[in-house]
């Protein structure tokens, strides 16, 4: 069967790629490993009658105009803010963020720190925009062209004042702690923000280059509300569905159970897959939504790629440390320092009270693959979506950090998965003492599962660690920052691609561009 593009994987940047494709007149075709189109922005059932986002939990960094173009809103894409940012219970205290009462919550703390708030938000927000104005742009790669891009992306910056360029070369270059304390002098408000730097990134606040990983979590927005956090009525694979409509208007056809075994490479150009259950589709654009140490080291033959570029790939850094979780509760938590349902029950509620406790949860888990006591951020999105669990029950997600992809002395995450599960589960009712026996059922899924369920390596879910040796141009590797990989035709669209992991739609969205300037050219040429 012969296209003009095959997509690999049909994640949301996979979704969004196809539908420009598409849009630009193009046969596309995308290969989806899965039973369910969404990669890991999807929503499904659990447990009779608890439904929840699968692995991907949390709205904010999907690009407006990626939105717009594929009018989600009109294929039946909602979402709705949370009520308070985030929740941090704490040893008989707690800290509550959000609009309208983050500063008098920390001036509890420190009056000095509620002072430094605002001009802490507003520095953070000149920063935020540069990266939210490089989301929609190609990275430079080699030649005039790239040159041109260099200069168009980083002129701006130039309009930054000395400050702002301190603080935006600090942020790619120190810790998180580093650059918290420039501005704060308590715990539980450097815990909050500090949070950030160590979602999907294995490493520590006081690991260099951690500050960025803050910074990349906070250029999003929901609802024309900038740095603000939501959920999507329907969980996150309403997202997907919603894009998956999308793209079959524009006559896309979707693949489910088509796992690629291999990208087909002649002459030095991609000419299509090859499935897992032998067939071949044919394509002369090959478009991966897999990320780079999938798609080369197990899809495209070693001998078709330059040698230094293979070896940067053997080098290629994954794993986020990340093991989640989705429980179905029979009842609310109740939060022992602050009883009652409130408006804390619809936020972000981290189990990490201070940046020392983060830290002694990477060195933890990276002695012994995971620490005694664990990093969890725990969502409860049946608070604002009644569509997820039966009438007086709920389900939450436990997005957990600083487990080790893989665990010492020749361990399998198989065996110790549940063992771990129950220390996640004892770290919320330590909080919340009523949530163990509330638990009706769970879903695990370990670094392996992740790796194993959605393709991702190390059970990484940003398709590749998020340091300044992996960003921008340099992302996967410099020199093909740009989507074009060295085979011809072979083209990256997911998270491993500029600007990185998160549901933004930004990598497939950039992607299409330079694949339609591409074959305007080619058809130019000609």
């Amino acid at each position: 069967m012969k296209f003009d593009a095959i997509i690999i994987g049909g994640g949301h940047n996979g979704l969004v790629t196809a539908f420009y494709l598409a849009r630009a007149g193009l046969k596309v075709h995308i290969c989806e490993a899965r039973d369910i189109v969404g990669g890991a922005c999807v929503t499904e059932e659990f447990a009779p009658g608890f439904r929840n986002s699968t692995a991907s939990y949390t709205v904010s960094l999907l690009q407006d105009k990626v939105a717009s173009d594929m009018n989600l809103a009109e294929h039946g894409l909602k979402i709705v803010l949370r009520p308070l940012n985030n929740f941090l219970p704490l040893d008989g205290d707690y800290l509550k963020v959000g609009p309208g009462v983050t500063e008098a919550e920390v001036a509890r703390f420190s009056p000095k720190d509620a002072a430094a708030l605002a001009p802490y938000d507003a520095r953070l927000e000149v920063l935020a925009d540069q990266m939210r104005r490089l989301a929609l742009k190609t990275p430079p790669a080699r030649g005039l062209k790239g040159m041109t891009a260099l200069i168009n992306q980083g002129w701006p910056l130039m309009g930054l004042k000395p400050e702002e360029h301190r603080d935006l070369f600090t942020l790619f270059t120190r810790s998180a702690r580093e650059f918290l304390d420039g501005w704060f002098e308590s715990d539980p408000i450097k815990a909050v923000l500090g949070f950030d730097s160590i979602v999907g990134h294995f490493a520590s606040p006081d690991t260099p280059g951690s500050a960025y990983v803050l910074l990349h979590h906070v250029f999003g927005q929901v609802n024309g509300v900038k740095g603000a956090w939501g959920h999507a009525i329907g969980g996150m694979g309403a997202i997907t569905q919603a894009m998956a409509a999308a793209v079959s208007e524009k006559g896309v056809s979707i693949g489910l159970e088509e796992r690629v075994a291999k990208v087909n490479v002649a002459g030095g150009k991609a000419c299509g897959v090859t499935l897992e259950d032998g067939r071949e589709l044919e394509a002369s654009i090959v478009a991966s939504n897999a990320g780079p140490a999938l798609l080369f080291r197990q899809l495209v033959d070693r001998s078709e790629l330059p040698a230094e570029f293979a070896r940067s790939m053997d080098g290629y850094a994954t794993g986020s440390g990340t093991f989640r979780m989705n429980v179905a509760l029979s009842e609310l938590p109740e939060f022992s320092v602050l009883p009652g349902r409130g408006p804390h029950h619809g936020a972000g509620i981290i189990m990490a009270p201070s940046l020392d406790y983060m830290d002694r949860a990477y060195t933890g888990a990276k002695a012994y693959g995971w620490s005694a006591k664990p990093i969890v951020e725990m969502l409860i999105p049946s608070t604002l979506d009644d569509t997820l669990a039966p009438p007086g029950c709920h389900v939450a997600s436990l997005f957990c950090q600083q487990f080790a992809p893989k665990l010492p002395d020749g361990q399998s995450w198989d065996d110790v998965r549940d063992k771990v599960a129950d220390l996640i589960i004892d770290t919320v009712t330590a909080h919340a003492p009523n949530f163990k026996r509330s638990v009706i059922a769970r879903q695990i899924h370990s670094p392996l599962d992740l790796e194993r369920k959605f393709g991702l390596i190390g059970g990484d879910i940003f398709h590749g660690r998020i340091s300044l040796d992996q960003l921008w141009a340099a992302r996967p590797v410099l020199g093909h920052g740009d989507h074009r990989m060295p085979i011809k035709g072979l083209y990256l669209c997911g998270s491993g691609a500029h600007p990185g992991g998160g549901v933004t739609g930004a990598p497939g969205h950039n992607a299409a561009r330079e694949i339609l300037a591409d074959r305007r050219f080619a058809f130019g040429r000609a």
